[in-house]
């Protein structure tokens, strides 16, 4: 892979809809070398649904740019250095784009293999209704939520407030995805200007990784809650990946 250069862009929307799910389940779908982050014994993971806007290499102005629709299905994770202190990040089975540029160049020029897929988007006074299938028939996903600054954590997450989750979400900013040959995961770090989340009221929600029975039985991930953010400078980091063992 060549050296990835920084990118930057804008981030105009990002949607992050969180399960809690049994520790067990999530370890038997992790690499070697990853084990769950536990928040009040729920391992948490989710989908992350990210619109990019004027995305370059940040020597380039914004009119090089390119605009996409992304969904990445993640895992929080801790993981130990060499040295033995333990980091955190998010595991990321599946990364899909609307863009074929970012299909193209994931895990080439860029860390991160993406595949492709079709998206349909409404965003429109503080209804959000996004549809994605990947082309390859290895994902599908509906949400549909409701934007309201009236709208308030809800009291059944395993979290105990707003707060307590952001900084839950804000400190995984390292990710490492899978890869088609199975012997590495890539890595990158995103970075933020400001961060800055509020609740948001999920309507319905299905996603065919998390609706995989022999991924996760019955009842073993639960939709806990949800968080949106918008137009947000960023930068996006690429990092050293992680070998992984073949089995003989």
């Amino acid at each position: 892979m060549l050296s990835l250069p920084i990118v930057t862009g804008l981030i105009r929307r990002r949607l992050l809809v969180n399960y809690r799910v049994d520790p067990r389940a999530v370890a038997a779908v992790l690499p070697e070398g990853l084990r769950p982050k536990l928040h009040r014994g729920h391992a948490i993971a989710g989908i992350c649904l990210i619109r990019l806007e004027d995305i370059r290499p940040r020597t380039l102005p914004a009119w090089a740019g390119i605009n996409s629709e992304n969904v990445a299905h993640r895992i929080a994770v801790l993981w130990e250095d060499d040295d033995g202190t333990t980091r955190e990040g998010v595991f990321i089975p599946r990364r899909d784009t609307s863009s074929l540029a970012n299909h193209l160049a994931g895990g080439r020029v860029f860390p991160g293999e993406h595949h492709l897929a079709d998206f349909i988007v409404c965003d429109d006074k503080g209804i959000i209704e996004i549809k994605a299938r990947a082309r390859d028939g290895g994902m599908t996903l509906s949400v549909s939520a409701e934007e309201s600054d009236e709208f308030e954590f809800p009291a059944s997450s395993c979290f105990r407030s707003l707060e307590e989750s952001s900084a839950f979400f804000e400190a995984g900013s390292v990710g490492y995805s899978a890869t088609k040959d199975g012997c590495r995961l890539d890595g990158i770090r995103l970075e933020t200007y400001q961060w800055k989340v509020r609740p948001l009221a999920i309507t319905n929600v299905t996603s065919s990784y998390f609706d995989d029975r022999a991924l996760f039985p019955v009842g073993s991930a639960v939709f806990d809650h949800a968080l949106i953010m918008r137009d947000m400078p960023h930068e996006w980091h690429g990092m050293e990946g992680r070998r992984l063992a073949v089995p003989a």
